[in-house]
């Protein structure tokens, strides 16, 4: 995944053309630039949204500072708030600290507009992300679309109306002439228009279908339904409108369509067609992508490259009608089977060739594998499902994350069976991925005498595993010595492909290092990378390539320490390992130095600190490597002196995180620009 920086803006590309709210856009500027929250509230359907995103733009413009969108309507646990709008900032989770806390350290020093969309069902819990991060970063904005005010003390509410009756007008014959050439407004239009109450998503629906019906048969159309709903109680005014606009698109569709609307009512966020080709598909919906792609041409949901979303009102409808026939339980058990069968292959695959691209599969579907494990978690289906996606978990810095949900799981899944197994390990390998020895240590307990138990060498080998990274941080190299050669043999009794087997070599070449026999290392590293390349793996491969750094140091060959570093660096940081990342970056910095570069060894020095500020409060990284830190830390003074030192080394401490490794791969300080050095100079 390429990490995206927070000098960006990540807001969706407009793919129609905006209509009216001239006054409103410079009212909510205004308001931007005066409060540090803003919410805009009002009815489904009224453009809260696109009302949002295009302000957000305009001040990004304006004022030339970065927008970050958030979209939350899909997320619907509370306590996952904060790695939500985590994921969306590129922020890792690589923290034994509460996700908010990190989330605030790090905008701390930031001047960012966030945009909070969908927030309705969160309230409480983003009214206190808010604040927690207003308190950390008093140059952070907030922009919050919702139904309803946040309740927040710095908050400005604006109310969004709905369209005035000429906007109105607009809108319809813009979105009319893109599917009726030459298409001319009427007076049935404007009935059409002022029956709607201006509300914009109810105008694309009716917009859509010119196609097949003439206006004044679209306006007796929308007649009879209204007069169905009007008798309806608690469905008044604005919201009868739209539920009436809605409906009635509902009621055009063809039963296939229909159906297939309230199926798809159970993704959350976006989703592929071989998704719901899955979950959706039956005798009676023989062919999804056909029915799909035809709910798309009359924007029942929206086609963003290869995915499909739907808006949150129409997938509540949906969602509705899926209760009315009865298939709710039924379709949300056949969405969680395909999510847990989806993290079975790629767990099966993770150590290979295709791990780029399900590192991309897993950032898609959070929302989706959330739903899942949320479902599920109580049962030994969400053990298993939770237990699958450890490397979700601990190679792609969802850790936090990961540790809420495999405690959870745990707490409820007490009885022993290989899947409790493998959530134990992976428990503690995202205990040592927040730097928490003591949990680690507790769960490598359970889970080594839950696989002797199970007589189960893959999961004996992955306890060994575990212990040996817990050997290595408490300085014990014989220890990581023998439990690394145990973990081998283990996991060579039953083949396959175990990224535990790489680490396990890994650790083994650290123990080496630690030992005073780096050249020993160098063979143990290059059967490592042997083994990583036949397999396509990418992960352990750059874990490994750093380590090969530290053992070129140690063999007094700089240039190329520097060239595995580097190497290391471009991978680990694609695949989103900020621990993984601040390593490679210092490694890089001892070899700065090591070959008369100073200035830039402390401007990397600086940039590892800003890395490591992401990770959490302290180093998480073996003795060995804070000792080695701390020897080019101190060779880098002595060279520049102090005051030059804490210069360079201020320099490196404010770029941006991908400024600061753009700077470590080649690129200019400050630029942020990557450089990349040409392939003859990777490693081989």
């Amino acid at each position: 995944m390429r990490r995206e920086t927070l000098t960006a803006v990540n807001l969706p590309a407009e793919t129609s053309t905006f209509v009216g709210r001239d006054a409103e856009l410079s009212e909510v500027g205004r308001l931007i630039t005066e409060s540090s929250v803003v919410t805009l509230a009002g009815p489904g359907g009224v453009g809260k949204t696109r009302l949002a995103f295009r302000a957000a733009a305009q001040h990004a413009r304006v004022h030339l500072e970065p927008v970050r969108v958030a979209e939350l309507a899909a997320e619907r646990n509370g306590d996952l708030l904060a790695h939500a709008v985590s994921a969306a900032l590129g922020l890792p989770e690589q923290s034994v600290r509460p996700q908010g806390e990190v989330l605030a350290a790090h905008l701390a020093d930031s001047r960012l507009l966030i945009v909070l969309d969908t927030v309705e069902h969160l309230i409480g819990p983003v009214r206190t992300l808010v604040g927690q991060v207003l308190a950390k970063a008093p140059g952070v904005r907030f922009l919050v679309t919702g139904r309803q005010p946040i309740g927040h003390p710095a908050e400005r509410v604006f109310r969004v109306r709905p369209l005035a009756e000429a906007d109105a007008l607009r809108l319809f014959a813009e979105r009319a002439a893109a599917v009726v050439p030459g298409f001319t407004s009427t007076d049935e239009v404007a009935e059409l228009c002022h029956r709607m109450e201006g509300l914009p998503l109810a105008i694309e629906l009716a917009a859509r279908r010119l196609r097949s019906m003439t206006p004044k048969e679209l306006a007796d159309r929308l007649d009879d339904r209204f007069a169905l709903l009007s008798g309806h109680p608690g469905r008044t005014g604005r919201h009868a409108a739209l539920r009436t606009s809605v409906g009635w698109s509902h009621e055009l569709c063809t039963p296939d369509e229909r159906l297939l609307w309230a199926r798809l009512s159970v993704f959350a966020g976006s989703f592929e067609a071989e998704a719901a080709q899955y979950v959706c598909g039956d005798d009676r919906l023989p062919n999804v992508p056909g029915t799909l792609a035809r709910l798309a041409d009359k924007s029942v949901v929206c086609v963003v490259g290869e995915r499909f979303h739907m808006l949150e009102t129409v997938r509540v409808y949906g969602r509705e009608w899926l209760r009315e026939l009865g298939e709710e339980e039924h379709l949300m058990l056949r969405h969680r089977d395909h999510y847990v069968s989806l993290a079975r292959r790629a767990e099966a695959d993770w150590c290979g060739p295709n791990q780029a691209s399900w590192s991309d599969w897993a950032r898609g579907e959070m929302p989706n594998l959330r739903l899942a494990l949320d479902r599920s978690i109580a049962s030994p289906i969400g053990l298993d499902l939770v237990g699958r996606l450890w490397f979700v978990w601990y190679c792609l810095g969802h850790a936090r994350e990961g540790r809420h949900y495999l405690d959870r799981a745990l707490e409820r899944n007490t009885a022993d069976s290989p899947q409790r197994t493998r959530a134990l390990w992976a428990a503690a390998f995202v205990a040592f991925a927040q730097g928490d020895h003591d949990q680690m240590a507790i769960r490598l307990t359970q889970a080594r005498e839950a696989a002797l138990a199970q007589e189960d060498p893959a999961a004996i080998g992955h306890a060994c595993t575990g212990a040996a990274s817990l050997a290595l941080f408490q300085g014990d190299f014989d220890a990581v010595r023998l439990l690394a050669e145990e973990a081998i043999d283990h996991l060579d009794r039953v083949g396959g492909r175990y990224v535990a087997r790489l680490s396990a070599m890994s650790l083994l070449a650290l123990a080496l290092i630690g030992r005073g026999d780096p050249d020993e290392a160098v063979i143990v590293l290059e059967g490592q990378r042997a083994a990583c390349e036949a397999l396509g793996e990418e992960w352990s491969r750059s874990m490994g390539d750093q380590i090969r750094a530290a053992a070129e140091l140690g063999r007094g060959d700089a240039v190329t320490a520097d060239r595995y570093a580097r190497t290391s660096l471009r991978t680990i940081w694609r695949l989103g390992d900020v621990m993984g990342s601040a390593m490679a970056v210092e490694r890089l910095a001892a070899c700065a130095v090591a070959m008369g570069d100073a200035v830039r060894a402390a401007r990397l020095l600086g940039v590892g600190e800003r890395l490591w500020a992401e990770f959490g409060p302290t180093h998480f990284a073996p003795p060995g490597f804070v000792e080695s830190r701390g020897r080019t830390d101190r060779r880098t003074r002595r060279v520049l002196g102090e005051r030059d030192y804490l210069d360079a080394y201020a320099e490196g401490r404010r770029m941006s995180l991908d400024g600061g490794v753009g700077y470590a791969l080649g690129g200019l300080p400050n630029s942020g620009a990557m450089r990349w050095n040409h392939p003859a100079d990777e490693c081989r």
